[in-house]
């Protein structure tokens, strides 16, 4: 008899005795994914590196400036130890360790505009090493890749990666502080926990600013929801490198004069937290409406690059900002240069998946990227490099004064900070009389020094035939009784020669008009 014609699918009855089979379920084919290998661990964070060490050696001297922050760091740094810490007992205190490091570079590889700004290029590269690591980590190696190249053409990083002052170090420790935090959330051992209250103690005595990454860490655990147990060790190392810096906050609060120039918030600071802001949001969005770029590994709960990066953005700089609209002016971009991670994480992350998503290899569509955004950046990466892109050169001012000094046997300071011309360039100044200063700055323990009152000025001023003036090249009203005595007496018995204004200073010759019988000691007007 012939066998029955069975059709695919159908089910004969099986034999008695024997198990029955379950039915084969077909399935249509599922189109093959092709997925890119991403770079290497080692090639993720050198590249970053490299490319902010290019940008940060283009340029560095800045067409041989300095400005007068960068000024304060440099005769600073020319003090010895004993004499920086009698410094730090009057004024910037929460600068004390990075002054320090300063005068070890110095000492080692001598004084120069490239010895002064190498630390800020060196740390930022660090820092865009751990920002690429860091997106790795949390999202893939391309993501970390484009996080380490979107770190190094933000202008911000560029900005302070050439300036000698310790914002890029802060940076450089936040961002190390930001790679301990994941590293202990994905596998936690006291010895992570202890590194990260270390580094975060450090960025603190750089500048306590950066402790308001603790409460941006608090609001990633807050959103990742780890274990408990991740939340004591937290606590306990973030509690530690508060009291490790609460001496140097208690000491900064005796010198809070010197922030007393930071203005109120202005809407324009305000636009630029918001922009900052919704930028990296508008990333965090835009990436998630498309597919991944790659493993997105859950370190502990719900531990992802949107939950660490957008608080890291957000949360410093919407603090220090109500606190300067609340309390005090405290807003100042460079105190919180650090939030930027944020952005470069959460701009690196969006790239990345645009770049997965394309049939071109993604190390090409990078290239294009980074190569594009550079071009794009160009102007304003060249003014950076500029001396016109800081408030003013100390170094500039000196020129006229040494062309103008064989005229005049006396110079004085209208502010006395603008004491730091003759401070940073001396051989310009070579045989002028600081008429005004009483006690210089290393032995008073000063920035500046200590002038006399002004009785004693204007009788010393009126002693002179010529005076060479240095001042802001914006005129504003005098602050102090010293200076509105200097500017009377430059104005009822001197007559202007020639005034040089270079980047941001005035240099004014002065001579006598007056008859001896008016050399009498000008009365003391407050």
């Amino acid at each position: 008899m012939p066998s029955p014609i069975v059709s695919p699918g159908t089910l004969l009855d099986p034999p008695i005795g024997t198990t029955p089979r379950p039915p084969v379920v077909v399935r249509p084919p599922v189109p093959l994914r092709i997925t890119r290998p991403g770079p290497s661990r080692a090639l993720t964070a050198a590249v970053p590196a490299g490319l902010v060490l290019a940008l940060g050696l283009w340029g560095i001297t800045r067409q041989d400036s300095m400005w007068r922050d960068e000024a304060a760091t440099w005769q600073v740094a020319h003090r010895s130890l004993p004499d920086i810490w009698h410094l730090l007992g009057h004024a910037d205190v929460v600068h004390g360790l990075y002054y320090a490091l300063m005068h070890v570079v110095f000492e080692v590889f001598g004084d120069s505009l490239l010895t002064l700004r190498i630390p800020s290029v060196l740390a930022i590269a660090v820092a865009a090493s751990l920002a690429a690591d860091l997106g790795a980590r949390l999202a893939g190696r391309w993501s970390g890749l484009g996080a380490g190249l979107a770190f190094a053409l933000l202008p911000t990083f560029q900005t302070y990666a050439q300036e000698g002052r310790p914002y890029a170090m802060v940076t450089a420790a936040v961002a190390l502080a930001s790679w301990l935090l994941v590293a202990a959330m994905h596998r936690p051992r006291a010895g992570t926990w202890s590194a990260y209250a270390l580094v975060v103690l450090l960025g603190a005595l750089l500048n306590w600013f950066s402790l308001l990454v603790l409460p941006a860490h608090a609001a990633t655990l807050a959103l990742a929801r780890p274990h408990r147990t991740i939340w004591a060790r937290w606590l306990l190392a973030a509690s530690t490198a508060v009291l490790g810096a609460l001496p140097l906050v208690l000491a900064s609060q005796g010198q809070s004069r010197q922030v007393s120039w930071i203005q109120p918030t202005t809407p324009g600071a305000m636009y630029s937290v918001a922009a900052t802001i919704l930028a990296g949001g508008g990333c965090a969005l835009l990436r998630r409406a498309r597919k991944p770029a790659g493993p997105t590994p859950a370190a502990a709960g719900k531990l992802t690059l949107t939950v660490v990066a957008v608080p890291l953005c957000a949360v410093p700089q919407v603090m220090l900002l109500v606190v300067s609209l609340t309390w005090q002016p405290l807003y100042v971009g460079r105190y919180v240069l650090f939030t930027h991670i944020g952005l470069a994480l959460l701009l690196g992350a969006l790239i990345a998946t645009l770049a997965t998503s394309r049939p071109t290899h993604p190390r090409v569509l990078l290239a294009a990227f980074t190569a594009l955004a550079f071009l794009a950046l160009l102007p304003m990466e060249q003014h950076i490099r500029s001396a016109h892109s800081r408030v003013d050169d100390v170094l500039a001012a000196a020129v006229p004064v040494d062309a103008a000094r064989g005229q005049g046997g006396a110079v004085v300071f209208i502010p006395s900070a603008r004491r730091d011309t003759a401070l940073v360039t001396p051989g310009a100044f070579h045989g002028l009389r600081d008429i005004a200063l009483a006690q210089s700055p290393v032995k008073s323990g000063t920035l500046h020094g200590i002038e006399t009152d002004p009785d004693t000025t204007a009788r010393a001023m009126l002693r002179e035939r010529h005076i060479i003036l240095i001042s802001d090249a914006e005129t504003r009203p005098a602050h102090n009784a010293r200076d509105r005595a200097k500017q009377r007496v430059l104005h009822e018995h001197f007559a202007k020669r020639t005034t040089t204004i270079q980047r941001g200073r005035s240099i004014t010759l002065y001579e006598r008009i007056d008859h001896p019988h008016h050399d009498r000691p000008a009365a003391h007007r407050s």
